[in-house]
């Protein structure tokens, strides 16, 4: 997908009904993954550039993945982690704030793995005192 062309709510939609089927998930928590194709995505930012979206829970093994649901492992490292605070849909100013201003003035690079929100106990999608951790993987410059 895109952030022109976002299928978010589609992605959602299509896996939170099936999230029973998955017999081995570890926790309540949800994932939402972002895999993008470099580092510069975000310094030569062009909305309709695609990248992968997965809704994700986190599991014990891979030894019953249900039909046509795929398996992704997120390679560990350093991360940012930030504590967005509001509802889902305003959170574009806190990622603009991350890559636009807290990743340039850091000590920080960013790494070429997976970006992903954790929404835990205190997710509420679109309520305004909904809590998530933003994870944001970096190296040292």
């Amino acid at each position: 997908m895109s952030f022109m062309a976002n299928q978010t709510q589609a992605l959602w939609q299509s896996f939170m009904p099936r999230l029973k089927e998955i017999k081995n998930s570890v926790g309540s928590e949800l994932y939402s993954v972002e895999v993008y194709p470099s580092p510069e995505f975000f310094r030569n930012f062009n909305p309709a550039g695609e990248f992968e979206k997965w809704a994700a829970v986190q599991v014990t093994n891979f030894d019953s993945v249900p039909a046509e649901m795929e398996t992704l492992v997120i390679p560990e490292g350093l991360y940012a982690v930030f504590t967005y605070k509001g509802k889902a849909s305003d959170g574009v100013s806190t990622y603009q704030y991350i890559y636009g201003t807290w990743i340039p003035d850091s000590a920080y690079n960013l790494d070429n793995r997976p970006h992903f929100a954790l929404m835990g106990e205190k997710y509420r999608n679109e309520d305004p005192a909904s809590e998530e951790e933003l994870w944001i993987p970096i190296t040292h410059k």
